[in-house]
């Protein structure tokens, strides 16, 4: 069984969280692929990833997909294994937000599921998305 959670957030929580420690960068990564189809989403620049290094290592990535009017959709959002509890999620996470946020959408949302960290559902609700549909389905 997988339970998937959707949520979502229509307008700026107001938070500011500190860098929590020096030598942060974010990047807006570019890259081709060879598939014709993922080519074109990550050609679109309404499509963005941003990369996370710390003192100039690949930390964590967001991708933010713009492609529907008044919309953005947090695809995918995480951070690599040896920088996870370093309390570089918290920070990068309302990065994210308030870069999406920038763009003004109507509604900015996401889904994670049980096969995520475990912070990650507790993490989305602190940082101020709110619930809005459940899923369970058998993964056999």
């Amino acid at each position: 069984m997988v339970k998937t959670t959707y949520l979502q957030m229509f307008t700026h929580p107001g938070r500011f969280i500190p860098e929590p420690r020096e030598g942060l960068t974010v990047f807006h990564a570019r890259k081709k692929l060879a598939d014709a189809d993922r080519a074109a989403i990550l050609n679109d620049s309404r499509n963005e990833v941003h990369v996370l290094f710390v003192d100039g290592v690949p930390a964590g990535f967001a991708e933010l997909d713009r492609r529907i009017a008044g919309e953005i959709e947090l695809v995918q959002f995480g951070l690599m294994p040896e920088f996870i509890g370093k309390g570089l999620g918290r920070y990068f996470l309302q990065w994210t937000i308030d870069k999406a946020l920038s763009y003004s959408p109507r509604r900015f949302w996401l889904h994670t599921c049980t096969k995520d960290h475990r912070a990650a559902l507790p993490n989305y609700l602190k940082a101020g998305f709110t619930i809005y549909k459940e899923e369970v389905k058998d993964e056999g």
